[in-house]
């Protein structure tokens, strides 16, 4: 889970009635990020920053990082040439797919790449061999958050550019189901895609689904999206975050007034809520309280990692 932020466009600013005190388990991170996709981050001499330490390879000046999967750094350049890197065995695997790529990942001998252009496509990484394609609708204009293909057990599941979740059954290789998660015209990308209590869990920035037997919707303006194995947690545009069961029934909610939450994570009994103004809000998981800490917050890019926040040179642990 990753962003960046800029300058708030607003006077307002999150100011806790009370702070506790400063963090204490935050420092220099030893690496200074410049990009950052769904599972991992761009550091110095162009290093990868995955699976909580920096890997021993480095991608070209002219390509963009995709993200890791199943031990694989994948990268590409605007003209659709596609690289794989794989941590342990420094083997490489190049496709040259001649567009632009969005997102892409791995599982044995499958890569599945969603294009810019909103089409999904299905690879022998071993053969180079083109093993499905399907077109989606083209988007006018996305959020930065890009969400890889999922890949669970015999499906893969697509998060495309324009709001849906495409379902496709990687042995047979055809597209059982389309399903809409929201109809925005604009930033309509998803940007979460997750299992939660055996159902899928897809939001774009302005509503989130639950799938399973039925099909569950509700509106929120997104700013991130957090869960563990029965409860998600939301953050919204409007500094507050909401405890949800699977089937997106509100169990609790706090409100933090002109709060911009820049990141969630989860860990043990409680969550974290990291806010841009330089505050660390620690919660309980039923949401019945909160205290607020002093945190070092630079501007520049936020890398989540299983229970760290990186943000710019600086981590903040919350264990």
């Amino acid at each position: 889970m990753a962003l960046v932020f800029g300058a708030c466009s607003s006077k307002e600013v999150y100011k806790p009635i009370k702070v506790v005190d400063d963090w204490k388990r935050t420092g220099n991170s030893d690496v200074l990020i410049s990009a950052v996709s769904q599972d991992a981050a761009l550091v110095e001499e162009r290093k990868i920053l995955a699976g909580g330490k920096v890997l021993d390879i480095t991608i070209a000046e002219n390509e963009k990082l995709l993200g890791y999967s199943s031990g694989w750094v994948l990268s590409s350049n605007i003209d659709g040439n596609l690289t794989l890197q794989h941590s342990d065995s420094k083997k490489i695997e190049q496709f040259a797919l001649k567009k632009t790529v969005a997102t892409a990942s791995v599982k044995g001998d499958m890569l599945a790449v969603l294009f810019a252009d909103n089409e999904m496509a299905l690879y022998s990484l071993s053969s180079k061999a083109l093993l499905l394609k399907e077109q989606g609708n083209p988007p006018i204009v996305v959020n930065t958050k890009m969400v890889k293909p999922y890949f669970r057990d015999d499906l893969v599941i697509f998060a495309t550019l324009d709001g849906k979740v495409v379902i496709i059954n990687a042995q047979t290789k055809k597209k059982l189901r389309t399903i809409i998660v929201s109809g925005e015209e604009h930033f309509n990308n998803i940007i979460y895609l997750s299992l939660v209590d055996n159902k899928i869990i897809a939001a774009t920035a302005h509503k989130i689904l639950s799938l399973s037997q039925e099909e569950v919707r509700f509106s929120y303006d997104i700013r991130g999206v957090v869960a563990d194995d029965k409860t998600i947690y939301v953050a919204t545009k409007q500094g507050e975050i909401f405890s949800l069961t699977s089937d997106l029934k509100q169990n609790a909610k706090l409100k933090f007034p002109f709060a911009h939450i820049l990141g969630l994570v989860v860990s043990g009994d409680k969550l974290y809520a990291l806010e841009k103004e330089g505050y660390l809000i620690e919660m309980p998981k039923d949401l019945s309280s909160y205290s607020v800490y002093e945190a070092d917050v630079a501007e520049g890019y936020v890398y989540i990692e299983d229970k760290i926040f990186f943000v710019h040179d600086e981590y903040i642990s919350v264990e």
